[in-house]
């Protein structure tokens, strides 16, 4: 796990939108987050991107109603999507401001 992680940090992609603009994308800061994660440092992945937790849920809620067929999953998904998009614009609307 560790010589992943250690891939993962070397092969960290550049945004095209922060090289082309100079400003961070709502994206910015993910892959340094999930390895973050990956390493078991939540409270730093929080601070690098607030939004990871809740999009990796919804990920796994989205994989699991696929597979599962929950009776109100398509509905569990679509309140994680917006809780999701609303964490994303508001760090980010923070994130412009600073």
């Amino acid at each position: 796990m560790i010589l992943f992680i250690q891939w993962l940090e070397n092969h960290l992609l550049s945004c095209p939108y922060k090289t082309i603009t100079g400003i961070d994308c709502p994206g910015c800061g993910m892959q340094r987050a999930f390895i973050e994660l990956l390493k078991g440092n939540c409270v730093e992945s929080f601070h690098l991107y607030p939004a990871l937790i809740p999009v990796l849920l919804t990920l796994c809620i989205t994989f699991l109603h696929l597979f599962f067929k929950f009776k109100n999953g398509a509905i569990i998904i679509k309140y994680s999507f917006v809780i999701s998009i609303t964490v994303i614009v508001i760090s980010y609307i923070i994130k412009l401001l600073k």
